[in-house]
């Protein structure tokens, strides 16, 4: 039988990708942090530690696998964890997957990846574009924007505060661009990437365009729970979502978030990968999104509950 490794199944992206292949009869092991978090698959998924500091069991548990799907990665620097050993992570699993004769990587990088950047995120998934193209892998690069979906954060959080706050600001004017991409056309997409052989990069991109103050206006209208908005200092900004953070013990949204997104790095002009419009989905989703806060840190503390539960 075939067999497929996805990074993180029991989580966000992971978890759509490894349902597909199950559907196509493909047996999927996952490399995870989170052994014991419920799950849909049941026993019909191999489950192993990550192990990064035992090359040598990585590379048993790739063995016999023709496809690597690499979501693993970290939002943020924390005390717990950082864009370094994410990267040196990334890198021994890449070699492990080498050296256990994976024919494929399918790897889940970002829009605008930049090794010259001064932001950590960006920085360090051009890097890791890098190596993957020197090793000589048959390998698809997939550089989404934001993922939106049932388990997505940003989307969700944006409306948990229009639901909560009788105003909404914006970093400076608002005007700065997304590309968001549904988690099932994202995931499609990386499925239909493995498939391939040849050596390929993809803006996976949906096909609508926002600018951050329009996002927040459609989110809000299609909720029911408009408000003003209003455009505030980046510093301010940032003090205010350090501050939802520390309520809700977590990080909201970081300084290099904010950087991001104002040098319109999420943004791309590449035809669309994915079909499915934000804006209907928020509509069909309208009465549970945002109803509930959605905690990174939660997710990374509390491995033994699902996402849709922090």
């Amino acid at each position: 039988m075939t067999v497929h490794v996805v990074t993180g199944a029991f989580g966000y992206t992971g978890k759509y990708i490894t349902s597909r292949l199950l559907d196509q009869g493909i047996q999927v092991r996952t490399l995870t942090n989170s052994l014991h978090r419920p799950h849909p698959f049941g026993d019909t998924v191999q489950a192993f530690p990550y192990a990064f500091d035992q090359p040598d069991e990585l590379v048993r548990y790739l063995t016999g696998a023709e496809v690597l799907y690499n979501t693993y990665w970290v939002r943020f620097d924390h005390k717990d964890f950082t864009h370094a050993q994410a990267i040196q992570n990334t890198l021994t699993l890449f070699k492990a997957a080498a050296r256990a004769g994976v024919r494929r990587i399918v790897h889940v990088s970002i829009t605008n990846p930049d090794k010259g950047s001064d932001l950590p995120y960006f920085r360090g998934k051009a890097l890791l574009e890098e190596a993957l193209m020197k090793l000589g892998f048959s390998y698809a690069i997939l550089r989404p924007a934001v993922i939106f979906g049932r388990e997505d954060i940003l989307i969700n959080n944006i409306a948990w505060v229009l639901r909560r706050f009788p105003v909404f600001g914006v970093f400076g004017d608002g005007n700065y661009r997304l590309r968001p991409i549904y988690v099932e056309d994202f995931a499609d997409l990386a499925v239909a990437a493995g498939k391939r052989m040849a050596k390929e990069v993809v803006d996976a991109v949906g096909p609508e365009t926002y600018t951050f103050r329009a996002l927040v206006e459609t989110i809000g209208r299609l909720i029911g729970a408009s408000r003003p908005i209003v455009s505030v200092p980046p510093s301010l900004g940032y003090w205010i979502a350090w501050a939802i953070g520390k309520w809700r013990n977590d990080v909201f949204l970081t300084r290099e978030e904010i950087e991001g997104l104002m040098r319109d790095l999420l943004y791309t002009d590449a035809p669309s990968a994915g079909t499915t419009h934000l804006s209907t989905w928020v509509a069909a989703h309208a009465d549970e999104l945002g109803v509930r806060y959605a905690s990174e840190l939660a997710r990374r503390r509390q491995r033994h509950r699902a996402y849709t539960d922090l």
